[in-house]
């Protein structure tokens, strides 16, 4: 993304407001969904979110990638073709096939669609609560001539009372459904819009097996990835797997792609660490380089090339990505379970 554009799209999510403030508020959410926790009404898990990715959609499509998730990553390939080769093994696990209709339960700017719709030949139909992300969808989903093959709800992926039961070929939902406050009943929605047979295709962020809920240490770890990636809880691999089992779902395959078949892998968060081990990796995403951008955008707020506070969302996504290095080298937290499910042809009767 160039410059002139990143500065449109933060000016298009600051609505006149400072951010810092806004970035102030963000940062709190944590704290204010505990005491929701603890008797206080009024906390919106939703509306966090939502928050998040209208801060921080920007510079996060900057800094990572039009395809707003990991991968696993190959010291012989740069990461967005790492990207690209995960995105083609779901459209292998999916059987996708044209004339098929398939949901991308918050698609967000439509990185992994536009890989669908291309490569599958298949109809897409675009699921997110961020009108903002919705908006650069349609333009790029456009740029690239698929936009005919594209439908696009704003909607909760929580309530899709909008969209009729059993109206979608396959489904798929990348990094999405993590930020669920409850993850069986955003997968029971899910199922409820698939046709009988349907394949569900999903990536979730979780805590790995070593992670220790009794462990001072490891708590830490994941209330820093919790906070910074707006995330009101990390499951475990098992507590997706109970999660799509409860909504109807049968789990065809479930597996960390993190853990790779042999030595020749690069970790997932090695971009935010290092330079080294993907081909042509961005220095902008390593700490040093966050800093420069860092101290380059307080420059362009004075002279309003950007809005005043977007070093504070900087700030913000570099505490996130020191999370992410941290939940990865010790092991704890992984982005990549992916599984396979299906809905039945059958619904079981008792």
């Amino acid at each position: 993304m160039q410059i002139r554009e990143l500065a449109r799209g933060l000016k298009n999510a600051n609505r006149g407001e400072v951010f810092a403030h806004r970035v102030q508020h963000l940062d709190g959410w944590l704290d204010r969904a505990s005491a929701g926790v603890a008797g206080a009404t009024g906390y919106d898990h939703t509306a966090t979110v939502k928050e998040y990715y209208d801060l921080c959609g920007p510079l996060m499509v900057f800094g990572w990638s039009t395809s707003l998730h990991f991968a696993p990553l190959s010291p012989h390939e740069s990461l967005e073709e790492s990207q690209t080769r995960h995105q083609r093994l779901m459209i292998a696990k999916l059987e996708l096939s044209e004339g098929m209709t398939v949901v991308d339960v918050g698609c967000g700017i439509g990185g992994p669609m536009r890989r669908v719709v291309h490569e599958a030949g298949v109809r897409v139909v675009g699921l997110n609560n961020n009108e903002a992300q919705l908006d650069k969808a349609r333009s790029l989903n456009a740029e690239a001539g698929l936009d005919h093959m594209v439908d696009y709800v704003a909607c909760n992926f929580m309530d899709m009372g909008s969209i009729a039961d059993q109206t979608f070929d396959r489904g798929y939902a990348i990094e999405s459904t993590c930020h669920a406050p409850d993850k069986a009943a955003a997968f029971a929605e899910i199922h409820r819009v698939l046709r009988p047979g349907a394949l569900f295709w999903g990536q979730e962020m979780c805590m790995t097996d070593k992670f220790d809920p009794g462990d001072s240490r490891h708590l830490a770890v994941k209330r820093d990835l919790m906070r910074g990636i707006a995330l009101k809880e990390i499951a475990t691999f098992g507590d997706v797997n109970r999660a799509l089992e409860t909504a109807g779902f049968q789990v065809i395959e479930g597996m960390d792609r993190a853990v790779g078949a042999n030595g020749r892998t690069t970790p997932w968060y090695q971009p935010m660490e290092t330079p080294r081990g993907t081909v042509g990796s961005a220095l902008r995403r390593i700490p040093l380089g966050r800093r420069a951008v860092a101290a380059a955008s307080r420059l362009a707020e004075v002279l309003t090339v950007l809005p005043r506070g977007t070093a504070d969302v900087i700030g913000l996504l570099d505490r996130t990505a020191k999370a992410y290095v941290a939940g990865g080298q010790t092991g704890l937290f992984t982005p990549l379970y992916c599984f396979l499910a299906r809905k039945p042809l059958s619904t079981p009767t008792g």
